[in-house]
């Protein structure tokens, strides 16, 4: 890398540099750099440090770090992804939608063919996809690369800054005086003055740097660090041991597995109860009219949360023992172990099991010959029976519709469950076949001697579970207090300094700050009051 040698104190600067970082002098070899044209005010941002973006541009490392250091780069890259997370909340993510159900199905049935596109395209699962996770890292990337390539050298020419500066650099200044026939008191007064405003001094053979608020220029690089804590709390989100996010369904009086815990945890729905608001309660009935039916105004499940004991056996049920034990509700959860179970749905009176019996089809009474009832959720599917008959369950349809003529079911769940029996009378081994349901009972020939019928059937509430785990918040939350940190260090602090600079004929005396002009002016007013020192003018104000 080239360097340039200060024509005024000697220093050796990097290339690129705008203003001698001893001495301050504006870099005759960058003429064409605003703050070293004639009549221009100093371009002091970074202090006119040279960055490395500034310095180096001949490696594809140069290039791609160039690149990513651009502020430009790095506000295109947060709006595309700004404008890509409003596109995730047009139609709900998958994660959101009834677990049940075919995400395809549900898209295109809900949102017709927006919510197909909308599918097709994997918006469904935006915030988890491969090209989503790229932006994010891209904009972490451009943060860090950004902040080293101006951090490094604004903080080496603070560091290097002395009292004695050079006169182009005080005459340059946004805020500048030239005073004659100052005396040494006038000067011990302003330095008094200055420190009773807190400003720390430093003197070097008559020239004086009052500073202070120096820790304000770090502001927005606290904000960068905040920022790059939270998206890595956020990337973390797809680590399975830092972030969970689950869903169980658990049936009255059975006990689940508790999903992403390696079968270490199970939960037992022990009673869901669902309570609705008063229908004559005069408070409700708008509400309720608009519902269309009962409003829920609580629903919950009091569960059992278990841990698996001793080793397991394949094909064996663990042994269970009890961890906690507690009520669920919406926005109260059951929390054990680093775990969180929400309750976020339910399933009234899903069918658990179904009992039919067989009866001559000419018998009007239709007295039971043989009767069996079938478990929904883990059928048998041969049964044998009282006088000889045997049936075999050729089809089962858990919630029974048809597709174009065609018998489906939409899901595995027992909602409308329906059945195609072979039915074996005594001693013959030609069945007839049936198909039998709710509200259902068909003979396949016509010419069936005998009929399956729905005799009675039992049901039982399901309750929807969230799971959720989550070791990310701490590390979210931690990003979001650092950025606030660096958001009151950069807004309610200044960095301001005031050179005194003694000429053969007086004193020179200019100002900066970075942001607030009018506070500086009305501290050096009055450092200076009751001194013959001239206030120090605005000459951005003059040159307007």
């Amino acid at each position: 890398m080239k360097q340039i040698t200060c024509e005024s104190c000697g220093h050796v600067n990097p290339e690129g540099t705008v203003l001698c970082e001893a001495c301050g002098k504006p870099i005759e070899k960058n003429q064409h750099i605003d703050g070293n044209k004639p009549g221009k005010l100093l371009n002091m941002r970074y202090e006119g440090s040279a960055r490395r973006s500034q310095t180096y541009n001949k490696s594809i490392i140069d290039k791609i770090w160039n690149f990513f250091s651009s502020v430009k780069v790095g506000v295109t890259l947060i709006v595309i992804t700004l404008i890509a997370s409003a596109i995730g909340t047009i139609f709900p993510q998958e994660m959101y939608i009834p677990p049940n159900v075919d995400p395809a199905q549900h898209y295109a049935d809900q949102y017709g063919i927006l919510g197909k596109i909308y599918y097709q395209l994997g918006l469904h699962n935006l915030y988890s996809s491969w090209w989503y996770m790229i932006l994010i890292a891209l904009i972490g990337t451009s943060i860090i690369i950004a902040s080293i390539d101006r951090y490094v050298p604004l903080r080496r020419a603070l560091k290097m800054q002395k009292p004695k500066r050079h006169k182009a650099f005080l005459q340059k200044q946004r805020l500048f005086s030239e005073s004659e026939d100052i005396t040494t008191q006038d000067i011990d007064h302003v330095k008094k003055q200055l420190k009773k405003q807190r400003y720390k001094l430093t003197e070097e053979n008559g020239h004086i740097l009052a500073e202070k608020g120096r820790f304000s220029r770090w502001g927005p690089y606290v904000n960068h660090i905040g920022l790059i804590v939270f998206l890595l709390g956020a990337l973390m989100r797809f680590i399975p041991f830092m972030y969970i996010d689950d869903y169980v369904w658990v049936r009255e009086g059975e006990t689940a597995v508790v999903p992403d815990t390696d079968q270490q945890y199970y939960v037992e729905n022990k009673e869901f109860t669902l309570e609705t608001y008063d229908e004559n309660d005069e408070r409700y009935q708008v509400a309720i009219q608009k519902q269309g039916g009962a409003v829920p105004s609580n629903y919950q499940t009091d569960a059992v949360i278990y841990k698996a004991s001793g080793e397991a056996v394949a094909g064996e049920n663990p042994e269970l023992e009890k961890v906690k034990e507690g009520s669920i509700q919406v926005n109260k959860p059951l929390k054990f172990d680093g775990y969180a179970l929400y309750q976020s749905s339910y399933q009234l009176d899903e069918f658990k099991s179904m009992t039919f019996k067989i009866h001559e089809t000419d018998d009007e009474a239709e007295e039971a010959l043989a009767s069996f009832t079938v478990n929904l959720m883990d059928p048998e599917y041969e049964y044998e029976l009282d006088n000889g008959f045997r049936v075999v369950i050729d089809q089962y349809f858990p919630e029974y519709s048809m597709d174009e003529g065609t018998p489906v079911s939409q899901s595995k769940y027992p909602r409308n469950p329906a059945f195609v029996f072979f039915v074996y009378p005594p001693g013959e081994d030609t069945p007839e076949v049936s198909f039998a349901g709710i509200g259902r009972n068909v003979d396949a020939s016509g010419e069936n001697d005998y009929k399956v019928g729905l005799q009675n059937f039992e049901v039982r509430d399901v309750t929807g579970l969230t799971l959720k785990r989550d070791y990310t918040l701490p590390i979210i939350a931690l990003g979001g207090l650092i950025f606030m940190i660096g958001v009151i260090q950069g807004m309610y602090w200044q960095h301001r300094r005031v050179w005194i600079h003694p000429t053969e004929s007086g004193v020179m005396l200019a100002g900066h700050t970075n942001k607030n002009w009018y506070g500086i002016k009305r501290e050096i007013e009055k450092a200076i009051e009751g001194t013959e020192l001239n206030m120090v003018e605005d000459q951005q104000e003059i040159k307007q």
